[in-house]
């Protein structure tokens, strides 16, 4: 089968592979469509994957055609999208039922070969149904939402909360819509790019502006959402949040990132900083309202490509170009 592949940091070659073949409890996708998210560029500059060359693409879905011969509640013709997180399921936090923050820690298309390929491997375990209304090319959206979802796990959040996030690409726009779903009185989106802001406008966010200077808010945000994962936006994230406000680190920052913070600020005004990784026991529920119609994916996916492209893919999600883009095999 084809994969593209990162053989190196910054190189990504479409290549030639053995098919995947099933362990007992597994399942073989043939991939529909697999997305791009912010990890993958990590994964493409050396970080993340602990060994390269890896295929990437965590975000997948597609039709079984293979199962394993202990995997009773799937058929060969299923449509599924799939979670790729790995646990151990024994170690410290597995067993506290943390198993995002899992001590082995794994994942389809970050450790293991993953959906930018013409099929992928999955645990039977990690496969959701999809119904019939439900499009596969469209169900890649479930993964990312998952992780929107295990975001809002985090806040829990109260009714009537004005609502601040940096970031109008696929995540925040994700995050807007859960912050409109959770009960929020406003929901104020920056960013510098025209185009995402015009599509936080089309969504209903209450002001989409490249400076929340433009916003008046004198006593700041009660919750504020960093989905950018630039540092010089997270440093002003940090300012905005208003006295017993919440601050959550959604974007993924490259490891030398850095930000300052005023430990008195945080003490007197009781400012929550917290963070949210990846999913946790959210995959099901966000497969549950997409198919409910919470994303409207003709407005999230922006451009669908070949996967001979998906170099280039890469790099117009890298330039900033699009919203959600997917590839599809």
């Amino acid at each position: 089968m084809k994969a593209a592949v990162i053989s190196a940091p910054g190189v990504v070659v479409i290549e030639n592979v053995e098919d995947p073949s099933p362990g007992p409890r597994d399942v073989v996708v043939r991939v529909a469509a697999v997305g791009l998210c912010g990890t993958d560029l990590h994964i493409l500059q050396g970080e993340f994957a602990p060994t390269l060359p890896i295929t990437p693409g965590h975000e997948f879905a597609g039709e079984i055609v293979a199962v394993g011969g202990q995997v009773h509640e799937f058929a060969l013709g299923d449509r599924v999208a799939v979670d790729p997180s790995l646990y151990c399921h024994e170690c410290h936090y597995c067993r506290i039922g943390r198993n995002n923050l899992c001590e082995r820690w794994a994942a389809i298309g970050v450790t293991n070969p993953g959906g930018a390929a013409e099929y992928a491997l999955a645990p039977a375990a990690n496969c959701v149904k999809l119904p019939e209304h439900v499009r596969t090319e469209d169900a890649a959206l479930i993964e990312p939402l998952s992780c929107a979802v295990r975001g809002y796990d985090i806040l829990r959040s109260q009714l009537a909360t004005n609502v601040l996030i940096y970031g109008s690409g696929t995540m925040g726009l994700m995050m807007m819509e859960l912050a409109k779903r959770t009960g929020a009185a406003t929901v104020d989106i920056v960013d510098i790019n025209p185009d995402r802001l015009e599509t936080a406008r089309t969504l209903g966010c209450t002001h989409a502006v490249t400076s929340a200077d433009e916003i008046e808010q004198p006593r700041g945000w009660d919750v504020v959402i960093d989905a950018t994962g630039n540092a010089k936006a997270i440093q002003e994230a940090i300012g905005r949040v208003g006295k017993g406000g919440t601050y959550l680190q959604f974007g993924v920052a490259d490891y030398a990132a850095r930000a300052t913070i005023e430990p008195y600020r945080i003490y007197n005004q009781e400012i929550t900083i917290t963070g949210s990784m990846a999913v946790l026991h959210s995959y099901e529920r966000a497969a549950r309202l997409f198919a409910a119609g919470v994303l409207d994916p003709e407005v999230f996916i922006s451009d669908r490509l070949p996967l001979t492209d998906y170099a280039a893919a890469l790099q117009q999600f890298q330039d900033g170009k699009g919203r959600k883009i997917l590839v599809t095999p």
